[in-house]
């Protein structure tokens, strides 16, 4: 196996919140290298966990067994301009896929706020970004090559093994090893975006008009207050209204990453002046406008270390949620220094998606690295169960198999999809014993 590294080797998610020490890490190189590796850690009765960036708050990627990075992975690169379509190796980083279809014209129609996940990662927990028309990345994939835990390559589409593409799609890499995805692309296209201030109540009550006006809509909640940051983007025809380096560096790194990281050390150090920090947060940024390349609108840095709970509601559920929620943030015996998430989904067919059979809002709730989250998250987390709420695969949640199970009317079809290809739970894991039973 090419790439394997000593044993006791430490690694920890990009938030910090999750540690594990494999006892060895492959890296393979090959597809054969990948099936090579599952068909020995079976032999010998091993684990293997593939991993991606570290972006997930979850325990998804914790191995106490063998750790695989698909990094090295050197499958074919094949772009199908034409027919707007790219098999790539699922190691891939979304950063560097953007690269490579803007290169050839195409992109995805749609993305997410952090560009730093493997691609296998992304699909895998439900990546997802905001637009009532687009469900999460997953809807993308046109195909993909996944190593079971019988050591076969198996290539599944919609017409290809249609059960495992409609579980392999969302999985959780409980499935087997994702080492090929091809996904379905669009023509390169220009956003125009618009960020405003805005009172949260008038958003509220205009929601359905403003999710169905624009092509992509989120907004940000400051707790402590009554105001909302609002972000539309839309598809326009031409780049003729860029950023310039100046309001791009003083708004996206100057205030969003440098001056807020400070403002949240000082909240932490002294929490009663976080309701003020909310506050100034909620005027600091203000309204713009501008066109750019749609990867580089999507995606912006996020340096601010925080952890995360995100659910995917029905959504007419959402106002009652951030009500709700309020009223949580409002009880709390500590203060909370990050603004809350709300993005929109369409519905998909993806049997673990959060997105399964319904329009969804998300709600994404975040506390500075350092500062207590648990009994905020928890909170939230009862009263979006309680209103049918799914938990983003990614983000932390306490929910079991015994929850999980109501939730996902396909979950008894993804578990035996799981029983026919790892048969001997070769990829499991304590965090999906957990999840999945």
């Amino acid at each position: 196996m090419a790439g394997t590294a000593p044993p006791t080797a430490a690694w920890s998610n990009w938030a910090g919140n999750q540690r594990a020490t494999a006892t060895a890490i492959l890296r393979p190189t090959s597809v054969a290298d990948v099936t090579e590796a599952v068909r020995d850690a079976a032999g010998t009765g091993g684990r293997i966990r593939a991993v991606g960036s570290g972006h997930s708050f979850t325990g998804v990627a914790v191995t106490d067994g063998r750790r695989m990075e698909l990094t090295e992975l050197d499958t074919p690169v094949r772009v199908d301009v034409d027919r707007r379509l790219v098999t790539v190796p699922a190691g891939m980083t979304l950063r560097a896929l953007n690269e490579l279809l803007a290169a050839h014209g195409l992109a995805l129609p749609n993305l997410g706020d952090i560009d730093a996940q493997t691609i296998a990662g992304a699909i895998s927990t439900g990546t997802h970004g905001t637009g009532a028309a687009y469900g999460c990345l997953s809807t993308f994939v046109e195909a993909l090559t996944l190593v079971t835990g019988t050591g076969e390559v198996l290539r599944c589409s919609a017409t290809e093994h249609p059960d495992v593409f409609a579980a392999a799609r969302v999985s959780l890499g409980a499935l087997g090893v994702l080492v090929e995805v091809t996904l379905r692309c669009v023509d390169a296209f220009v956003l125009l975006a618009h960020e405003r201030p805005a009172p949260l109540v008038s958003v509220l009550g205009e929601l359905s008009t403003l999710v169905a006006a624009h092509d992509h809509v989120e907004f940000y909640w400051f707790p402590y207050t009554d105001r909302v940051q609002v972000k539309t983007n839309d598809r326009v025809p031409a780049d003729d209204r860029p950023l310039s380096r100046w309001r791009g560096w003083l708004d996206d790194e100057f205030l969003s990453n440098t001056v807020f990281a400070g403002a949240c050390r000082l909240g932490r150090a002294v929490p009663a002046l976080a309701p003020g920090i909310s506050a100034i947060s909620a005027r600091a940024l203000t309204e713009r406008r501008y066109t750019g390349r749609s990867d580089r609108v999507f995606c912006t840095p996020r340096r601010v270390r925080f952890v995360e709970m995100e659910y995917a509601l029905p959504r007419d559920a959402l106002p009652t949620a951030l009500a709700e929620l309020r009223r949580i943030v409002d009880a709390l015996p500590f203060k909370v220094l990050f603004p809350v998430e709300v993005r929109f989904t369409a519905a998909d067919d993806i049997w673990l998606s959060h997105g399964y059979g319904r329009e969804s809002a998300y709600v994404a709730i975040h506390q500075y690295v350092g500062m207590p989250y648990e009994p905020y998250f928890r909170a939230f987390e009862e009263v979006a169960a309680g209103l049918g709420g799914r938990p983003h695969w990614g983000k932390l949640h306490w929910r079991d198999a015994a929850t999980l199970a109501p939730a996902y009317p396909s979950f008894a079809d993804f578990q035996a999809i799981r029983a026919r290809l790892d048969p001997d739970r070769l990829f499991t894991t304590p965090h999906l014993d957990h999840l999945l039973g």
